[in-house]
């Protein structure tokens, strides 16, 4: 097979990092992880802090084997598979490897792109670029919005309209202008008690 065929069955994915640590937004913050990100994406926010992931041939191509040979370097038994957009590929090889090996995965996405592969929470990150596939709101664990700007609060609401009732609802500031959108992130989820403020505690704490 070729490099491209093996890319399109997933048994080669383009992956600009891997690291082990403790995840730094949302509902499992502060819980260790190993994180793998995969290169590529499809919408491309002016905002977002690692442009770098966008362009996927840019990364190296790597086999599953040798993704979980170096998860079991570390005691890790949570997975956490980001980008990019990591839906860009087909994830059944990566996620049945992962889960042979009794891993939990959690994956964070757009919800641009057909999901495949088996995963156990579903963080989905809306953006206004790109509106998610519906398939996203019912099976989101987790709806993070980022909020860069006063009008990301009404876009925040009608994303959290359509999930389940059972989903978890979190804005996020954005880091760049997190000095000036915290304040009224802390203001509007005191008056709109179904939201709870996530944080980059990563960035906070200097770790990836």
């Amino acid at each position: 097979m070729t490099n491209q065929e093996l890319i399109d069955s997933g048994k080669l994915l383009p992956v600009m990092e891997m690291f082990y640590s403790l995840q730094g937004e949302g509902y499992h913050t502060g819980k260790p992880a190993f994180f793998i990100r995969i290169g590529g994406c499809d919408v491309g926010c002016c905002w977002c802090d690692v442009k770098e992931s966008w362009k996927a041939s840019l990364h190296p191509l790597l086999k599953i084997d040798d993704i979980i040979s170096e998860i079991k370097k570390t005691p890790a038994d949570s997975i956490v598979i980001t980008g990019g957009e990591p839906f860009l590929y087909n994830l059944e090889h990566l996620t049945n490897s992962l889960k042979s090996n009794k891993y939990i995965i959690f994956i964070e996405t757009s919800g641009t792109v057909e999901k495949t592969g088996v995963v156990d929470w579903i963080c989905l990150s809306p953006k206004k670029k790109h509106n998610p596939l519906p398939y996203y709101f019912k099976k989101a664990h987790e709806l993070k919005v980022i909020i860069h700007d006063e009008s990301d609060f009404k876009w925040a609401e009608q994303n959290a309209l359509k999930v389940s009732p059972k989903c978890k609802l979190f804005m996020q500031p954005e880091w760049s202008v997190a000095p000036k959108i915290t304040p009224l992130i802390i203001e509007y989820i005191k008056q709109n008690t179904k939201w709870t403020i996530s944080l980059q505690t990563h960035k906070l704490l200097n770790i990836p």
